[in-house]
């Protein structure tokens, strides 16, 4: 009995590490485009993709006086949740941070790679079909109009204009007070007629502070079509770039936050994985980032951008759809359950620790019923594993094609009947309960709530490892413990000594995994 419960737990475990390393990085395959709707690219990933072209704004002409400004300026945009600031040199975002969420100094977050403006492209950088428009409408000091006196109580319309020569540009941001998201459109032309650009977004996800630690998933390109979300990662995109579908949402990705474009119809996506050294790291340590540029169907199409936290509720709040966009997993159907429970838990408490342990407490109380039939399916068959042991040793010396061997399983079932045993009844109800630990383990690696969370004393980020260590050291003296309290009665030694080694190498296991994780184990 104790090798089939040393088994049941030990597969239990294996799936568990298996599911943590290989779930939450599945990369379905990307949707090839068809070579009668796409082509390739240029080698920078960045042209266009020609549609037809827009009219060309009113008074473009080359003989319109030109219209800029001589010094550049900044434009500063503040909303429930974030304050964002334009440039109006290539009417551009140079800042997005966040005001509910903290970096590793606990300021506000920053989701632009300011430290990078020099040498990559802001977000809403152009791409027009040939370098020299490409030029003019990126380094152009744009005026403005509708610039906010202060912080926004109604959606705030910001035009940007540009013109030189035969070149005339417009920029146009929409700005949703309540959300992480704005609308942009764009309006290029030469010489009078409207040209088709695409929309650089870059360089991918700012929000590379150290906060998140090494568990977490890796920037990744996503996008959804038809209600399936597909995740490509950056080294299948440097593959395959170039993407172009009728998309429902399509933008990148990392652990806690994303930067969409919101449906926008059969456009045409393409990507550029970056690999940045880390100043002062060891050799060969890099920053990885995506860029992504999307070229909408229609010249004049205006574009929905979301740029914030992979928050369920958020997401819930725009579209059901894009609450896919959170990797919750194989067990997603409970992990959102599990995922109210302790939202509904905290709101109470006002911890998230304390509401960890909580919804830990309840769950086993729910799973009680099928945790003690288990345990006392295991004491039966313990009870009658001497006997069961003197008939293995009976026909020990028989060899498993043997006929005779029959008599053995014959005698074993016997056994059982007449004790009321069944073998099977230790290891069903645990694997029952399996699905509700991965949900739980793979809600607690995954839901923002936990960013930043702290619970006591020392522990200042559930979604951290445990500065300290304590957490992993006291799971495995639980582990141990619990061990010692299993009656052994049957085991042979080496696997004796295989049970109590394996809460000292838990140890070393947990020594990268979230501490609130750590909590529910």
């Amino acid at each position: 009995m104790e090798r089939r419960a040393f088994l049941a737990i030990a597969l239990s475990l294996v799936v568990l590490f298996a599911y943590q390393a290989l779930m939450p990085k599945r990369t379905p395959s990307p949707a090839t485009p068809s070579s009668s709707t796409a082509a390739p690219p240029a080698a920078s990933g960045l042209v266009p993709t020609p549609v037809a072209p827009a009219p060309a704004p009113a008074g473009t002409a080359a003989a319109t006086p030109a219209v800029a400004d001589a010094v550049e300026a900044d434009i500063r945009v503040e909303t429930d949740n974030v304050v964002a600031v334009f440039t109006t040199r290539g009417a551009r975002l140079k800042s997005w941070t966040l005001k509910k969420y903290k970096d590793g100094a606990g300021q506000p977050l920053e989701l632009v790679a300011v430290d990078l403006a020099a040498t990559h492209p802001l977000p809403f950088t152009l791409k027009a079909a040939d370098d020299q428009t490409t030029a003019a409408i990126n380094g152009g000091v744009y005026t403005v109009r509708g610039a906010p006196a202060g912080p926004l109580s109604a959606p705030a319309t910001i035009t940007f204009d540009y013109r030189s020569g035969e070149v005339a540009a417009t920029k146009t941001f929409v700005v949703n007070p309540q959300s992480y998201t704005f609308t942009f459109n764009a309006q290029v032309s030469v010489g009078g007629v409207g040209q088709s650009v695409a929309v650089v977004w870059g360089p991918g996800l700012g929000d590379s502070d150290g906060l998140t630690g090494s568990y977490a998933v890796k920037p990744e390109a996503l996008y959804s079509v038809g209600g399936d979300v597909s995740r490509v990662s950056a080294s299948s995109l440097a593959k395959t770039p170039y993407y172009q579908q009728d998309f429902d949402y399509v933008g990148v990705d990392d652990h806690y936050f994303a930067s969409f474009v919101l449906d926008p119809g059969a456009a045409a996506v393409s990507y550029e994985p970056l690999s940045i050294p880390v100043p002062g790291a060891k050799e060969g340590t890099v920053r990885e980032l995506i860029s992504y540029a999307i070229t909408p169907p229609r010249a004049d199409q205006s574009l929905t951008y979301y740029f914030g936290p992979k928050d369920f509720d958020e997401f819930a709040s725009i579209d059901r759809n894009l609450t896919k966009a959170i990797n919750f997993g194989f067990f997603s159907i409970l992990v959102v359950p599990l995922l109210r429970s302790l939202q509904w838990i905290h709101s109470y408490v006002g911890n998230y620790g304390w509401a960890i342990v909580l919804l830990t407490l309840f769950i086993n109380v729910v799973l009680f019923p099928l945790n003690h039939k288990s345990v006392v399916s295991m004491r039966k068959m313990q009870e009658v594993q001497p006997e069961a042991k003197a008939i293995q040793e009976r026909y020990a010396k028989l060899k498993a094609t043997d006929p005779a061997r029959q008599k053995m399983n014959q005698e074993l079932m016997s056994l059982y009947r007449e004790r009321g045993v069944n073998p099977a009844s230790g290891c069903i109800p645990i694997l029952l309960t399996l699905p509700v630990f991965l949900a739980f383990y793979s809600m607690l690696g995954t839901a923002i709530e936990l960013r930043g969370a702290p619970f006591i004393g020392w522990i200042h980020d559930l979604s951290m490892p445990d500065p300290w260590y304590v957490l992993p050291v006291l799971v495995g003296i639980s582990q141990l413990v619990t061990q010692w309290m299993t009656p052994q009665a049957g085991m042979d030694p080496a696997q004796q000594k295989m049970m109590l080694i394996m809460p000292v190498v838990l140890i070393f296991v947990f020594f990268s995994t979230p501490a609130g994780a750590l909590i529910y184990w």
